[in-house]
C-alpha cells in the first residue's frame, strides 16, 4: 500500500509553522471528538503497516519511516501525544506530493482514528493489550482469513486491483486481470514455481525474484516472509488462488 507519510525532521518543534498553517488553512484541529483506537489500528494495518515499521501495530515497512525512531525524540522531549496526532492527521490529507504516499488515502473520522492509534503507541514501549491486541491479524488460513490479511495487515488492497476484496490501488499490478497472465509465463514459472499457488507464494515472500513487465523493485515490502506469520502467508496464497479463479 503504499501509504508513505513524508519523512519527519528530528524534532515537531521544527513543525511548529506547518502546525499553524494546518490549522489556518485546513483545521488540522480535529474536529472528531472521538476517536477509536481499535479502529486506527485495523486501518493503519491495511493502508499504512507495508510502508511503516510501527511496532505495537506489529508492521515493519520500510517504504516510508519507520514511525516509532520518527517520534522517538518527541517522547523524549515531551511532546504530548495530541500534538503528535494532529501533525499525523495533517500528513494523511496532505502527503508529501514528491512522495509516493497518496492523497486522500484515509478521510476523515478514518484519518483521525489512525492518527489517534499511531500518537498512541508510536515510540512507547510494549504491546498492545485487550481489543487492541486483537486487532489487525487472522488465526487461521481459509481463503476468508485470506481477504482478511489482504485488506488488513498485508497492507495490499492499497497497491492492487482486485474485485473480490473491493480494492482499486494501481500501484502494483491488476490481480483481477495480470496475476495468472503473469504467472504462467514461462520465465515466471522457471522462477516462482509453475503452479498459480507456488507463484504467489513466491511473489509474497521474495517479490523480486521476477518483477512483472512494466513494474520495478523498490515499491512491494520485500520482508512478508517474516513480518506476517506463516497462516497468513497460507491464508493470503488460498485467498489470491480462489480469488482469480477462472
Amino acid at each position: 500500500m503504499p501509504s508513505v507519510i513524508p519523512r519527519l525532521p528530528r524534532s515537531l518543534a521544527a513543525l511548529a509553522l506547518a502546525a499553524a498553517m494546518l490549522v489556518l488553512l485546513a483545521g488540522c484541529a480535529i474536529k472528531h471528538p472521538t476517536a477509536n483506537l481499535v479502529q486506527g489500528k485495523i486501518l493503519f494495518s491495511e493502508k499504512c503497516g507495508s510502508c511503516h515499521t510501527l511496532s505495537h501495530a506489529n508492521t515493519s515497512g520500510t517504504t516510508g519511516p519507520n514511525l516509532d525512531d520518527a517520534f522517538m525524540q518527541d517522547r523524549i522531549d515531551g511532546v504530548k501525544s495530541n500534538s503528535i496526532e494532529g501533525l499525523i492527521d495533517y500528513w494523511i490529507h496532505y502527503p508529501d506530493t514528491q512522495g509516493v504516499m497518496p492523497a486522500g488515502l484515509l478521510k476523515g473520522q478514518d484519518a483521525q482514528d489512525v492518527a489517534a492509534y499511531v500518537s498512541a503507541v508510536a515510540a512507547k514501549p510494549g504491546k498492545d493489550t485487550g481489543a487492541l491486541a486483537a486487532a489487525g491479524g487472522v488465526t487461521g488460513a481459509t481463503p476468508a482469513d485470506g481477504k482478511l490479511v489482504f485488506t488488513g495487515v498485508g497492507g495490499c488492497a492499497s497497491c492492487h486491483t482486485l474485485a473480490a476484496a473491493g480494492s482499486t490501488g494501481v500501484v502494483g499490478p491488476n490481480l483481477n486481470t495480470d496475476l495468472r497472465a503473469n504467472c504462467a509465463s514461462a520465465q515466471s514459472q522457471s522462477i516462482r514455481g509453475k503452479t498459480l499457488a507456488e507463484c504467489i507464494h513466491t511473489a509474497i515472500v521474495k517479490p523480486y525474484a521476477y518483477i512483472p513487465s512494466g513494474y520495478k523493485a523498490g515499491v512491494m515490502p520485500s520482508d512478508f516472509g517474516t513480518t506476517l506469520k506463516p497462516n497468513e502467508i497460507t491464508a493470503l496464497v488460498n485467498f489470491l488462488t480462489a480469488a482469480t479463479a477462472k
